[in-house]
């Protein structure tokens, strides 16, 4: 018996010695583990841009316009193109040209540069897809444009193209916009220069910047968005349209915001607007 305790005693020592040793973790248990990791962040990530997206989306869809209002101005058309390939679904105004005859000036205007399908067409072909949302340019494609409308004091009219481009290979659909501001009193187009001073684009750009870089500031569904770049600017620059109290810019997805987070679109108060605005008697801002 005396011979045996020893032993015991030794034994148990050894043992309590084993158990407070960390059991080091093998090199692919490890790597394992890391990768779930990784993949759960990943799918909180990707589940917050598809949330976002969304919230984005219905923003856009969403926004009140005038169009039942101008309802006796405006004539709603549509057309449709499908091919094995190719699906074009627009949604469009005319102007009733009973209430002034020189509203035909904006009718022909929407039959050369909307309706013209083949232009369409081939400019889908062509379009460069360079947004985070777009695949590989192939067939199953299909554009979707409706508009919203807006009326400052009866005078101007303008109306937002928004294009839903659905793109094979792609993840979601991206957004385009084009707009118009008519003069309903001279029945003309009228384009930057007609609202704001000549060589106004760099104080007005820094204003945009500035309202875009509060809103990545705050936070939330802005992360990843950047300032707008002069070229970017210069090529949007007659992307807006006019309310009662504000100018609002559009730029298309991917240029100041990828497109699963931030905005479509930067509004810029009339009274920030005053040290750029032409001063002239034809501008509908100046009051």
């Amino acid at each position: 018996m005396k011979s045996i305790l020893p032993i015991f005693i030794l034994l148990l020592l050894v043992s309590c010695k084993n158990d407070s040793r960390k059991e080091p973790i093998d090199n692919d248990v490890e790597d394992s583990i890391f990768q779930k990791a990784d993949s759960l962040r990943l799918s909180d990530k990707d589940l917050l841009q598809v949330r976002f997206l969304d919230l984005k989306r219905r923003e856009l869809l969403d926004k009140k316009d005038q169009k039942e209002e101008l309802e006796s101005l405006l004539i709603s058309k549509s057309f449709l193109k499908k091919d094995d390939n190719l699906t074009i679904d627009f949604q469009y105004p005319y102007l009733n040209e009973k209430i002034k005859p020189s509203y035909a000036n904006f009718n022909e205007y929407i039959d050369n540069h909307y309706l013209n399908i083949k232009g369409i067409e081939k400019q889908i072909r062509e379009e460069k897809r360079l947004c985070d949302s777009l695949g590989i340019p192939h067939g199953d494609e299909k554009w979707v444009v409706e508009y919203k409308v807006y009326n400052l004091n009866d005078r101007l009219l303008s109306i937002l193209f928004y294009k839903e481009n659905h793109y094979a290979g792609a993840a979601h659909a991206s957004y385009t916009f084009e707009t118009m501001n008519f003069d309903l009193e001279r029945s003309t187009f009228m384009n930057y220069e007609d609202f704001f001073n000549s060589g106004s684009e760099e104080e007005l750009r820094e204003i945009l910047n500035g309202l875009l870089a509060e809103k990545i500031n705050s936070g939330e569904m802005y992360y990843d968005c950047w300032a707008i770049s002069a070229d970017n600017f210069f090529d949007a620059k007659n992307n807006f349209v006019v309310t009662d109290d504000a100018a609002e810019f559009y730029f298309d997805d991917c240029v100041i915001c990828p497109s699963y987070t931030g905005t479509y679109s930067i509004k810029i108060p009339l009274e920030m607007l005053m040290p750029v605005l032409r001063k002239h008697k034809r501008n509908p801002l100046i009051l």
